[in-house]
């Protein structure tokens, strides 16, 4: 039996008509008098015809937001969008600073923890950060390396600025290893100097990985706890009161000339709790393994829709497709919790920034009906970002589409896989414990941790 049609984010938009809120519908079930478009995994271009009356749409029509979000994501060949018009929709309805924005994962990731960012750690971090801007500078611009360098190595040979960060870490059974981790940053700095002088520039972003690894894994020993109430009304719902660190392996079938693929994915509960547990929750009762790519075409990679009528996951507790809210953490220091259930644009918000942007290749995010941000269930992608539909810091997806994490290791397999390729599994590596179920007891406080470790004291 073919399963009812859906209009999700993958569904081809067919032209500029604009359907105000009242005819919002899940992707579950559209009715007769709705559009019965299902998710495209075809790939193909709209016919001829259909394109001549989208163009011609775009070149009569000025479109309201949602308008313009359907003409930038249609498959319709770049050559027949006027350029200009493009570039006036991109600054009209995103008008987001494009100035140096951060296009790396992993760099994203360690900005979004919610620590201290005036800490002495984040000073090493932000400086370690600012040598990717030397990087693409034709030739390696080795003097701004040369300063990063030296302010990373002037906090950490503070006893100041290193008390400062150890006294950061809450739990102090922990404050040993990042004094040990402290060391190691400063011995590599200390070789950093060497290939600067060296003017190795095929060394320079090697040795940086490496310190910002260690420099991110100290800013998460400084996390204090789950920063913030998830509201009561997704209790219900699967949550994740931390991070997660995924591994997706080899497809079985797939058109990737590789002898083996795999890619690390990081999933961030901090800013996307009830998002990042029901994706969790799914890996974990292996919900994808044995799933094919549904969608790949240049743009994003995207799967999650089960065989059957179903277009999501059927939560067994409740036999119906379970349905989790839109939610967004913006970037600002009046919120100290994710916005939910409407989209920024609908708050008349699109100018503000997530945490959790849509810069990086490798975003991942939740699929969803194209008119109802509540709508999501198990149908995710991946975006391959293209400059003119997403630009860097300036695009029309931030706070439209709910991101939970980024591909950092292997993200160069994404754009190989194609319609049909199956995934073989998808495991939890690391972070299991931080996902918190209905049925499940919450895990333990950073306080109650560390006295659980704390050495027993014999009482006089």
């Amino acid at each position: 039996m073919t399963k009812p049609a859906t209009s999700c984010f993958a569904a081809r938009p067919s032209g500029l008509a604009h359907h105000p809120p009242s005819s919002r519908r899940a992707c579950a079930a559209p009715s007769q008098a709705t559009s019965t478009r299902r998710v495209d995994t075809s790939g193909s271009p709209p016919s001829p015809s259909k394109r001549q009356d989208f163009v011609a749409g775009v070149a009569k029509v000025v479109a309201p937001a949602a308008a313009a979000l359907t003409v930038l994501l249609s498959p319709v060949p770049e050559a027949l969008v006027p350029q200009q018009q493009l570039q006036n929709l991109n600054a009209a309805q995103a008008g987001l600073p494009a100035s140096n924005p951060n296009t790396d994962g992993r760099a994203i990731l360690r900005y979004a923890l919610p620590i201290n960012n005036q800490s002495p750690m984040r000073q090493v971090q932000k400086s370690m950060e600012a040598i990717s801007a030397a990087l693409r500078v034709p030739g390696v611009k080795f003097s701004d390396v040369t300063k990063s360098i030296k302010r990373s190595q002037k906090v950490l040979a503070s006893d100041k600025d290193r008390k400062a960060i150890l006294a950061e870490i809450p739990n102090p059974s922990k404050r040993q290893d990042a004094a040990a981790k402290l060391d190691q940053i400063a011995s590599m700095l200390q070789d950093f100097s060497g290939v600067a002088e060296r003017k190795d520039k095929q060394e320079v972003p090697i040795i940086q990985q490496k310190i910002l690894r260690v420099v991110g894994e100290i800013e998460e020993e400084m996390v204090p706890g789950f920063p913030y109430e998830v509201p009561k009304d997704y209790s219900n719902l699967p949550q994740l009161k931390g991070r997660a660190t995924l591994e997706l392996k080899d497809p079985a079938q797939r058109s990737l000339d590789y002898d083996h693929f795999s890619m690390t994915m990081v999933i961030d509960g901090y800013n996307a709790p009830v998002t990042s547990g029901n994706f969790v929750d799914l890996v974990r009762r292996k919900f994808y393994d044995g799933m094919e790519i549904q969608r790949s075409d240049g743009f994003v990679v995207q799967t999650g829709d089960p065989s059957g009528e179903a277009t999501g996951f059927i939560d067994p507790s409740t036999g119906e497709v379970r349905r989790i809210p839109f939610e967004v953490m913006v970037d600002n220091n009046k919120e100290s919790t994710p916005v939910y259930e409407e989209t920024l644009e609908e708050l008349s918000r699109s100018n503000e920034q997530p945490v959790l942007p849509f810069n990086a290749f490798g975003t991942m995010a939740m699929a969803r009906s194209e008119f109802e941000p509540n709508s999501g269930s198990s149908q995710f992608f991946f975006l391959l970002r293209d400059s003119e539909l997403t630009p860097t810091g300036s695009n029309l997806l931030d706070g439209r589409y709910a991101v939970f994490g980024y591909v950092t290791e292997g993200k160069d397999f994404l754009d190989g896989l194609k319609v049909g390729d199956v995934i073989e599994s998808i495991r939890i590596l690391s972070g299991e414990e931080n996902l918190v179920r209905k049925q499940d007891p919450a895990p333990p406080s950073v306080v109650e941790v560390a006295a659980a470790e704390a050495p027993a004291v014999a009482a006089e």
